[in-house]
């Protein structure tokens, strides 16, 4: 047996809304809960994934710490061009 009066109240079917609407049911502390994000929103479980560019991140680190000369290697089709 729990000890009386120690506990918080148990809810059963606490509500979940997210965006002011109900998304689900759970068992809780809280009677409501409020959320931003929920498995029926969040892109990695709906599939809307957006790509972010990460094309030349690599390098911009390297020059903020001086790890490579500002100034762009050659490739060898450059060095073919010439």
């Amino acid at each position: 047996m729990p000890k009386s009066d120690i506990h918080p109240e148990w809810y059963p079917e606490a509500e979940v809304y997210c965006n002011g609407e109900l998304v689900m049911t759970v068992g809780s502390t809280q009677p409501k809960i409020y959320v931003d994000v929920w498995s029926g929103n969040h892109p990695y479980y709906t599939g809307t994934q957006k790509i972010i560019d990460t094309e030349g991140r690599v390098e911009r680190f390297l020059r903020k710490y001086g790890m490579v000369s500002e100034t762009p290697v050659e490739t060898k089709n450059d060095q073919q061009e010439k």
